[in-house]
């Protein structure tokens, strides 16, 4: 049985080892996209993921597919691109956009899961300093990033998108080479794919994704910055 949440309560989530084994990690449906609920529901494991139409459903997968950023992989060509260096890279120079991108379909007949809500959501939490974005320009056109949510010395990838051979691969790589800079511990990739897995994301128990969450998300975090929750 999936647990309805309660919609005056945004802290009001089940435990994620309640969470069904299949589809793998469902764990709640209901409640609504506020600042407060998705915050509570990042630091315990938990994130929303559902179709248009649908209602609200939060997942909390076990296993978790994580990156430590000190540990991410360049394959050769990746790396032969890096040196290249024909490309610009910035931070939260245009998370609307890139978001906007991830949203678009990934083919002709393909749907998106980030509907208008959500992408208002995701940019409430990016005006507050808790959404951030990496983005890959070239001759000033976008042409790759990705986007997620940081917490403490977490950061919980979202979505990413390419328009340009490896475009993601080299917002990923920048990604890791800040966080390691700032001391982050794990990137949260959420559900595993083989994309993720050749560029060194590796599978973590729940539990044990859970305690790195307690140990890290207190820390201060983006750019120094400490992390608090809303009531």
């Amino acid at each position: 049985m999936l647990t309805l949440l309660d919609p005056d309560d945004p802290a009001a989530f089940p435990d994620p080892e309640q969470a069904l084994t299949d589809p793998n990690g469902l764990l709640a449906v209901g409640g609504e996209l506020s600042t407060a609920r998705l915050l509570h529901a990042y630091r315990r494991g938990i994130f929303p993921w559902f179709n248009p139409g649908d209602p609200i459903l939060w997942w909390s997968p076990d296993p978790r597919l994580v990156l430590v950023p000190t540990q991410i992989h360049r394959s050769r060509s990746l790396t032969k691109r890096l040196r290249q260096a024909q490309f610009e890279v910035t931070i939260d120079g245009a998370f609307g956009r890139v978001i906007r991108h991830c949203a678009a379909p990934r083919t002709a007949s393909g749907g998106t899961w980030l509907v208008p809500a959500m992408i208002a959501a995701y940019e409430t939490l990016h005006h507050l300093g808790f959404a951030h974005s990496i983005e890959i320009w070239r001759e000033q056109q976008l042409i790759g990033g990705l986007y997620g949510i940081a917490l403490g010395r977490v950061f919980f990838g979202e979505s990413m998108f390419s328009r340009a051979s490896d475009a993601s691969k080299i917002a990923l790589v920048h990604l890791c080479e800040q966080l390691a800079a700032w001391d982050f511990g794990l990137i949260d990739c959420q559900m595993e794919t083989e994309h993720l897995r050749s560029m060194g994301a590796t599978l973590m128990s729940r539990s044990a994704f859970i305690q790195q969450l307690n140990q890290l998300c207190p820390l201060p975090g983006w750019a120094g910055k400490s992390t608090s929750l809303p009531k």
